[in-house]
């Protein structure tokens, strides 16, 4: 294997600190930029952070706040009708071309050399990684004693996927 992989999470529309980053890490063209997700809504320029994904050839991959905003769009939700407001700002201000990254971005990224599987949020345990859905592998951060998925804040005492994954 050639170059780094460089995987970062939760860029949430911070273009100028994504900008900065990048031009630290001096990438070259053997390097892999993984995108975990979540380059959208919260900071200032969502359609900026995309342009440099894209400028930078990035595998991009899909977190809860693309999913939301996708699923928006797919249900023809008008912005009145959007309830949080860096959602709405987001749907609004996004081109055409931001839709069409936004609907390529994939849901997982296996690296075969290390056996790793690079994703947004996590996996439940005992089911196929392959198979999972995007509502379950974007947004999971612990497992109820019932085995569902499930945010820290709604079971605090849960364990964390990872803790069940192997």
């Amino acid at each position: 294997m050639n170059g780094r992989i460089i995987a970062i999470g939760d860029i949430h529309g911070c273009h100028q600190e994504f900008a900065e980053l990048l031009e630290k890490l001096e990438l070259t063209k053997d390097d892999r930029l993984i995108l975990l997700g979540d380059l959208v809504n919260r900071g200032p320029d969502s359609g900026k952070v995309i342009d440099l994904a894209r400028r930078f050839r990035a595998i991009s991959l899909l977190g809860n706040h693309e999913l939301r905003l996708l699923t928006y769009r797919k249900n023809k939700t008008p912005v009145a009708e959007i309830s949080r407001e860096t959602d709405a700002d987001t749907f609004q201000k996004l081109r055409f071309e931001d839709w069409a990254y936004l609907e390529s971005m994939q849901l997982t990224y296996y690296v075969e050399e290390l056996n790793t599987v690079f994703v947004h949020g996590g996996f439940l345990p005992h089911e196929p990684w392959q198979r999972q859905p995007a509502e379950v592998v974007t947004r999971i951060q612990s497992v109820d004693n019932q085995g569902r998925p499930c945010k820290r804040a709604d079971a605090p005492d849960a364990p964390p996927w990872a803790d069940l994954w192997s």
